[in-house]
């Protein structure tokens, strides 16, 4: 009888020791899988960013070299029909003036060369202000544009890099709650191998498997909530910079 009893308990003593073994075992494993996904996961936030933060740059890049050149352009234009048409003028004014002076001998020379000289004066003004109004019209143009091209490239880069992560948050809760499955079922079995309680498991592992779901799903919607409400927020900071900038 003792020794029956004896083997039992070494036996059932034996049992407890390969469950803890075999649990401890799962649990590291689990762990191990964590620690992967997180180091995925950071890896791959790290290279989402450094990508948009380069992209970024080098689309503002573009944008103002294009602007600064299509600026020099239009202003070095500007500047030489400016210049043209004052030469014009004043040889205009000046041929006119040595006919009336040389040929005709109607008005006194000196009244001639003040005369020249005012027209000469006020040509040159009107130039020179007419110039810096087409240069001021042309600079806030341009800057309108840069501005709604700036704009419209970061609201697609933070909305691309906002449902990025949401995506990545998403996939590390659906595989923690896959881990959490796999454990509750290895322990389940373990436990039904052991105890012969399988009713009891088989109702628990149920249970946590629907709230599991349940969860995922809540956590998915949510995030295309997310995404939702952040794309609408800004296509409507788009929109409003775009009306601001057009109706300045």
């Amino acid at each position: 009888m003792s020794s029956s009893s004896s083997s039992s308990n070494r036996s059932s003593s034996g049992g407890c020791g390969c469950i803890l073994v075999v649990v401890i075992l799962v649990l590291v494993v689990v762990a191990v899988g964590l620690v992967v996904v997180v180091v995925v996961v950071v890896v791959v936030v790290v290279a989402v960013v450094v990508v948009v933060v380069i992209v970024v740059k080098v689309t503002v890049l573009v944008v103002v070299a294009a602007t600064a050149a299509a600026l020099v352009v239009v202003l070095v234009v500007l500047v030489v029909v400016v210049v043209v048409a004052v030469v014009v003028v004043e040889v205009v004014v000046v041929v006119v003036v040595g006919v009336v002076v040389v040929d005709v001998k109607v008005v006194d020379e000196k009244v001639v060369a003040v005369g020249v000289i005012v027209v000469i004066i006020v040509v040159s003004a009107a130039a020179t202000a007419a110039t810096v109004v087409v240069v001021v019209v042309v600079v806030i143009l341009v800057v309108k544009v840069v501005v709604v091209v700036v704009v419209v490239v970061v609201v697609v880069v933070v909305v691309v890099l906002v449902a990025v992560l949401l995506l990545i948050v998403e996939a590390v809760v659906v595989v923690v709650l896959v881990m959490l499955i796999v454990v509750v079922l290895v322990a389940a079995v373990l436990i039904v191998v052991e105890q012969a309680a399988a009713i009891v498991v088989v109702v628990v592992v149920v249970v946590v498997v629907v709230v599991v779901v349940l969860v995922v799903v809540v956590v998915i919607l949510l995030g295309v909530a997310l995404v939702v409400v952040v794309v609408v927020a800004l296509v409507v900071v788009v929109v409003v910079t775009i009306l601001s900038v057009t109706l300045w």
